[in-house]
């Protein structure tokens, strides 16, 4: 009975958003505010239409609720009940529910929240918003439906993919689709705002914490799959440029150039056409992302390959709402005036780079990610662009983004004095030389770029806190005096610090573990001795162990530094049974100078095997903890931004003279 509960609340949520996004759009041409005002009734409640569906899916999962053929399909009675839970989002159909759920929060919490949106602006929004819910609610119901059923049921599932079952990936496509699926109403913003003719200081930011809030998610997403990635596949890499991790990196990237965007908008009333080009472009790429995953395009431990049927379905909404987006935006964006006028040195050039580059950047990485499929397509041939590729292409193009970061927020708006910013950077310049000379005496071999990058990460860093340090005059006033100007700072200023303070160190880990990485391979006994980084380890030997739904086969080893017993690792290979597959389960001993990383592997032979010998795989990765680090101060950087009351208020209006006022005497 509650599956078929989830499913009518679905048909009643798409019901709802059907009349959604007719009747606001109706109401702003007859200037009827009652129809107008409906969006917000019929936003909350496809959210709890679609939330009681989510919850019905959910219960089926917890309970194991095998006549349901998704949960047949993708758990199994033994699972432990974190991944039971995390079942409801692991299929194709779980997930678009999860994506589904988040345009409904998205909309119901515009509606809830925005009281300092107008009316108009308000209705056009959240029918386009209605517009995105029609097509996936009825792809849903139409082509993946999550609570069909099976008959005979089985006795048990079959499990969810080994891999999945990990309580880093349990909270990874969550935080990412809610990233992917936010920008979706900064789309329906843009949209709204190219309906209606005209874009304002106001609309940027009422924008600006939909945006900052579904970039924080992203940016959480994408550092806790690189994590994952990092301790369990065994492999000791963080990111591997595959197309699926490159599909929500993109949106990342046009989204950060979209937040600085917005800035210039708010703040200069200009780049108006521009932010609505990349809000538009922003969710496009997260629609374009929907459909490589699930089309049958890419093969991936991420990606769910379903029939064609399927990605012709999402093919089609992704060529109506992009398609569509952009005639209208082809139309209606060269009525819209061009705003403040700048100097080429000025905070808006400054910006404008940055704009520039990310659009770049993004660029790079799209042909990187779709022309092996377009070759497949045209010609048959399969060709794979891997790492080379994108080291050669995407690096080159962000190091110079990197530098502009740290002059940017020295420089003015609207005119700059070029030689009073080289003046207050000339001894970070200074120590930034010093830092990259230490670090080439202290560290011995490595490419010439690995010393370039560490320039401009020290760079990065050092102007960022010189920048901030200004602003509170510290060490110029009494602390006291510094603290209380610190405190009286916009929250928006101390997030962009700690964004870009976050970045320059994660770039830290990016460098110190991709090309001062040290790895040793060897095949081990009982008593095998391997070297690395200062590190002597010893592979003490197997013991089998079984775990909920598991057996594993669980290696020891000592790790001894200088004579000494550091620690002992224990590395494992499980086997899943029910999923007839297996997983690498990598010991980590973790530090921020860096991490030794040991894993092991099914040994070379039957013989090698019988005799106790096993494939050993031993990294130390300087400094890679740093991207992690880095990451959450990025994210916390966000955070203190989004918390910026500014965000939530109007924006102030120009004062309007009195035509009729006596001249002062």
């Amino acid at each position: 009975m509650v599956p078929e509960m989830g499913h009518f609340a679905l048909a009643l949520a798409l019901a709802l958003a059907l009349v959604q996004s007719v009747l606001p759009l109706i109401g702003v041409a007859k200037k009827n505010l009652l129809w107008m005002g409906s969006t917000r009734a019929t936003s909350v409640g496809q959210l709890l239409f679609v939330a009681l569906a989510f919850a019905s899916l959910m219960w089926s999962f917890v309970v194991s609720d095998f006549t349901v053929l998704n949960v047949a399909e993708n758990s199994h009675s033994l699972k432990p009940l974190l991944f039971k839970v995390a079942g409801t989002w692991g299929s194709h159909e779980g997930s678009l529910l999860l994506w589904v759920l988040i345009l409904a929060v998205f909309g119901a919490s515009v509606s809830l929240f925005g009281s300092n949106i107008p009316e108009a602006v308000m209705a056009r929004t959240l029918s386009v918003q209605a517009w995105i819910s029609v097509g996936f609610l009825s792809f849903l119901l139409l082509t993946s439906n999550p609570f069909e059923r099976v008959f005979p049921p089985p006795s048990d599932g079959r499990d969810l993919n080994p891999l999945l079952q990990d309580v880093g990936l349990a909270m990874h496509p969550p935080l990412l689709y809610f990233g992917y699926v936010g920008f979706s109403i900064v789309f329906s913003f843009a949209v709204a705002a190219l309906l209606e003719g005209r874009i304002d200081a106001a609309w940027a930011r009422w924008v600006r914490p939909w945006t900052l809030a579904a970039w924080m998610s992203l940016t959480a997403g994408i550092a806790l799959g690189s994590w994952w990635a990092y301790y369990e596949l065994g492999w000791g890499g963080w990111w591997f440029w595959d197309p699926v991790e490159n599909v929500s990196f993109m949106p990342w990237l046009l989204g950060t150039a979209l937040l600085h965007s917005a800035i210039v908008t708010e703040k200069r009333d200009a780049f108006k056409s521009w932010t609505i080009l990349l809000a538009i472009l922003t969710f496009s790429l997260s629609l374009l992302g929907t459909f490589i995953v699930r089309s049958g395009l890419l093969t991936s431990v991420h990606a769910f390959a379903v029939d064609p049927e399927r990605g012709l379905y999402i093919l089609m909404l992704l060529g109506i709402s992009i398609c569509g987006s952009l005639a209208l935006y082809a139309w209606r964006a060269p009525m819209m005036e061009g705003g403040g006028l700048f100097k080429p040195i000025s905070r808006e050039s400054g910006l404008m780079l940055n704009n520039l580059i990310l659009a770049a950047a993004t660029g790079s990485v799209l042909v990187g990610t779709l022309y092996p499929l377009f070759l497949e397509a045209v010609t048959g041939e399969k060709v794979s662009v891997g790492p080379p590729f994108f080291n050669i292409t995407f690096v080159p193009i962000m190091l110079p983004l990197v530098f502009i970061m740290g002059i940017g927020p020295f420089l003015s708006w609207k005119r700059s004095d070029f030689k009073g910013v080289l003046q207050r950077l000339k001894f970070v310049a200074v120590l930034t030389v010093l830092a990259t000379l230490a670090a080439w005496y202290f560290i011995s071999g490595g490419p010439v770029l690995g010393y370039v990058s560490i320039f401009f990460s020290v760079w990065l860093f050092l102007a960022t806190v010189r920048e901030w340090a200004l602003r509170i005059r510290l060490f110029e006033l009494p602390m006291a005096t510094a603290l209380r100007r610190a405190k009286g700072l916009p929250r928006a200023a101390h997030g962009m610090t700690l964004a870009h303070v976050g970045l320059s160190i994660a770039m830290f880990g990016f460098i110190g573990s991709s090309i001062w990485k040290s790895e040793e391979i060897a095949f081990v006994e009982p008593g095998s001795v391997v070297s690395i980084a200062g590190f002597e380890v010893t592979f003490n030997g197997v013991e089998r162990v079984r775990g909920p739904n598991y057996f594993a086969e669980r290696g020891s080893l000592s790790v001894k530094k200088d004579g000494k017993l550091v620690t002992t690792l224990f590395p494992e290979r499980r086997n899943y049974p029910v999923a007839q597959s297996s997983t690498t389960e990598s010991a980590i001993r973790s530090t921020l100078a860096g991490d030794l990383y040991a894993s092991i592997s099914e040994p070379s032979s039957k013989k090698a095997r019988e005799s106790g010998q096993w494939t050993l795989r031993i990294l130390y990765e300087p400094l890679v903890n740093l991207i992690w680090v880095g990451s959450l101060i990025l994210f916390l950087g966000g955070g203190v931004s989004l918390s910026d009351r500014r965000l939530r208020v109007g924006a102030p209006r120009p004062a309007v003279k009195d035509a009729q006022a006596v001249p002062a005497e």
